[in-house]
């Protein structure tokens, strides 16, 4: 199992423990994940005032993984759902990927459709499976209870996911979750957006969306969030210190990601999934794993 590996541009900068233990979690379960230099950004800042633009900016990266005989697996949700519209895009409409191939010769570059594009989570679900992911866990997080955090774009727009997992409940990242020994924490506010996307536009908007749902996790006692997008982890996470002081709220809610809890299932050490660099201490999982 091999894919050409998109960190996008997120996670280098403020996600490496995402990163950090997606690339332990892989190589013990034999997933080889290819590093590609030339990957650039997949567009998604641009995609509504540039729509050309962005199917370019996704379309060189597709072509750079069917360069090299690979489909492509993201971390991020926003980069997922950007490649995945623009991969349909250009299939459905030949006109498209004719316009896109003429910028795409200036780079040495040609698209001829045969790339999927896949989020990691939904690799390890599908691709990989639960029977086969479950082999593999050694040391359950049995008693601790978290929270799972879909996004907005890890499962829509379905048509485009091809429904691989109901929109509306989902069960996938939970059934992800309860594969570690870990209960899943149900919660009716499940799908709400992390506010993410009007950030930089209504920040007062994107902070009372992020406040609701860490105040629901909080009522339910829950361990922590678990996360698959760098995105929504800087909403909950990054800005968790800022919506308290807004709030008068006191949280105090870990957002780990996904990767990281299955790396401490299989046997990992807290320190070898970077624990440490997350912003909000998930303390009592450092103690307790703090040996592989």
């Amino acid at each position: 199992m091999k894919y050409a590996f998109f960190l996008g541009c997120t996670v280098p900068v403020r996600a490496q423990n995402y990163e950090l233990s997606a690339r332990k979690v892989a190589e013990k379960l034999g997933i080889e994940l290819v590093d590609v230099p030339d990957f650039r950004c997949c567009g998604y800042p641009v995609k509504s005032v540039n729509f050309k633009g962005h199917l370019v900016m996704s379309a060189i990266n597709l072509a750079l993984a069917e360069k090299q005989g690979l489909n492509i697996t993201t971390l991020c949700n926003a980069c997922s759902v950007t490649m995945i519209e623009a991969n349909e895009e250009l299939k459905a409409h030949p006109d498209f990927l004719e316009e896109v191939n003429g910028e795409l010769s200036k780079f040495g570059l040609e698209y001829k459709g045969t790339v999927e594009v896949k989020h990691f989570a939904r690799v390890l679900y599908e691709d990989y499976g639960l029977d086969k992911l479950k082999e593999h866990i050694t040391r359950p997080l049995e008693g601790y209870r978290f929270a799972p955090h879909y996004g907005c774009h890890f499962i829509r727009p379905s048509k485009v996911y091809a429904e691989f997992d109901d929109p509306q409940y989902p069960v996938s990242l939970d059934r992800l979750v309860e594969i570690t020994g870990a209960e899943a924490v149900d919660y009716p506010e499940k799908q709400l957006c992390c506010g993410g996307g009007i950030l930089g536009i209504k920040e007062e908007v994107a902070l009372a969306l992020s406040n609701k749902k860490l105040g629901i996790v909080k009522e339910k006692n829950a361990d922590g969030m678990i996360s698959i997008c760098p995105f929504c982890s800087v909403m909950y996470e990054g800005n968790q210190k800022k919506i308290e002081k807004t709030y008068e709220k006191e949280y105090g809610i870990p957002v780990l990601y996904y990767t990281q809890i299955l790396g401490l299932s299989m046997g990992f050490s807290s320190e070898e999934m970077g624990l440490k660099l997350n912003r909000i201490k998930p303390r009592a999982l450092m103690e307790a794993f703090s040996n592989g």
